[in-house]
């Protein structure tokens, strides 16, 4: 029917949302371009348009992602842009759902890093089966930073405040500039080479893009992959990702925090010791009363009060026990004897020879009665055979003829005659006897009175 071709304006709009949702190109798409009529949205979402000279296009960047942004945008903006296209169904219109954004002033570097990040993140060395638990007790702690930044004063306080008794030891190298990288690889491979540290811290305080850069590096990225001792990223301030942090067995917020879980606080030790040696202590306590108790019991006991008298108790058990079994070994001996008896005479009644003897009597026995029916059937049969050969004989013609009878035919035919009008004078006839058949002319006729 006609009907059939029309669809809603709902069932339009969402096969077009397939068809951008099913484009790779459209869900990862890379742009420039500037900012107008931001507005953010009580909730945490900022709504704008992102123009050129020529076209516009409708965008928004949810709270889950604009709250990573290091900046905030406003109208007129120049920016670089990550993010996917799709439609907005209920208006019918196709917008930008953005997932990243940078000042376009810092755009190669930001590129660099997404390239290096994608490369890396394909290769497997941000996959988390690769990544090495933390030691529970550090013996040893490795502190890869400047030996001058703030960074190192936060770590060393905080270890020492929260575990004492681990050794520190920091390896100095540059954290930025055209030699921080090589520095900072070549310290995380020489750890590995001593093999002395338990695990390492590696990092640095804040700053921006270009000042964290040498943690971008992939020299240094493939170095924190490649150690075998577990790895600590603790890298600028909270908001700020390196690559370093994708990489590393464990990345922290800050370089105090680095340090936070890199030991354990001596004083929540101490506690769980305390508890722990309380609950042993517990235990044993509980244990002991409980075998005291036990052993109380057992020394009110009748075994230990009156042992003699046990004794020569258990001795009238073992001789009740050893006349039981006797009885019982009688019994069963009696039982087994009775039992081979029966299966004697059941072998004896059903022997071979025997089973022979009785089919060969019984064969005898069947042949006799056989051979006796057969006769007295032959009897009864021959004497049917003879009854019925007699009452035949009476009723046949033959022995009509005996009497002197004879049979008229019609010459050549086997027509009997049976009325003197169906034969003329003249006719040949033949007369059947008993014994022959006579070839016979009809001379006259004559018919008798009935």
């Amino acid at each position: 029917m006609q009907q059939d071709r029309y669809i809603s304006i709902t069932e339009l709009t969402r096969y077009i949302k397939r068809k951008f949702d099913q484009d790779r190109t459209l869900q990862d798409i890379w742009l420039r371009g500037e900012l107008s009529n931001v507005k953010f949205h009580s909730r945490g979402h900022m709504y704008f348009t992102v123009k050129d000279s020529n076209s516009r296009v409708n965008a928004v960047m949810f709270a889950g992602n604009n709250r990573f942004l290091k900046f905030r945008p406003e109208e007129g903006m120049k920016v670089l842009i990550r993010g996917e296209v799709s439609v907005y169904e209920p208006h019918g219109q196709y917008q930008l759902y953005v997932k990243e954004m940078q000042p376009d002033g810092i755009g190669n570097l930001f590129l660099a890093f997404e390239e290096l990040k994608k490369k890396l993140d394909f290769e497997g060395l941000f996959a988390e089966e690769t990544k090495k638990p933390l030691p529970a007790m550090p013996k040893r702690i490795g502190v890869i930073t400047s030996p001058t930044g703030a960074a190192v004063r936060d770590i060393l306080t905080t270890i020492k405040r929260r575990f004492p008794i681990a050794k520190v030891t920091v390896m100095p190298v540059l954290v930025q500039g055209p030699h921080a990288a090589p520095s900072i690889s070549h310290a995380i491979d020489y750890a590995n080479e001593k093999g002395t540290w338990d695990v390492l811290i590696v990092g640095r305080g804040g700053g921006s893009i270009e000042e964290l850069w040498a943690f971008n590096e992939e020299i240094v990225a493939r170095s924190i992959y490649k150690s075998q001792i577990p790895v600590i990223s603790a890298v600028g301030h909270e908001t700020d990702f390196t690559i370093a942090d994708f990489v590393a067995d464990v990345r922290a917020a800050t370089p105090t925090a680095a340090a936070e879980l890199a030991v354990p606080h001596i004083e929540e030790l101490e506690e769980r010791i305390r508890q722990r040696e309380l609950r042993l202590t517990r235990a044993v306590s509980e244990h002991v009363k409980s075998m005291r108790t036990e052993l109380n019991r057992l020394q009110r006991s009748y075994a230990f009060k009156y042992p003699t008298q046990l004794v020569k108790q258990k001795e009238q058990d073992l001789d009740r026990l050893i006349e039981g079994l006797q009885k019982s070994k009688t019994r069963a001996f009696t039982s087994k004897k009775e039992h081979i008896g029966r299966l004697h005479d059941r072998l004896q009644r059903n022997h071979p020879a025997k089973l022979h003897q009785q089919s060969k009597e019984r064969h005898q026995s069947l042949v006799r009665m056989l051979q006796k029916e057969m006769r007295t059937s032959y009897e009864q049969h021959n004497a049917a055979f003879k009854e019925k050969v007699g009452k035949l004989n009476a009723l046949s013609p033959l022995s009509i003829m005996e009497r002197g009878y004879s049979l008229a035919y019609h010459e050549g035919q086997e027509k009997l005659i049976k009325s003197v009008s169906q034969v003329q004078p003249g006719d040949p006839i033949s007369v059947r006897l008993k014994d022959g058949k006579l070839d016979c002319q009809v001379w006259g006729l004559e018919e008798s009175e009935k």
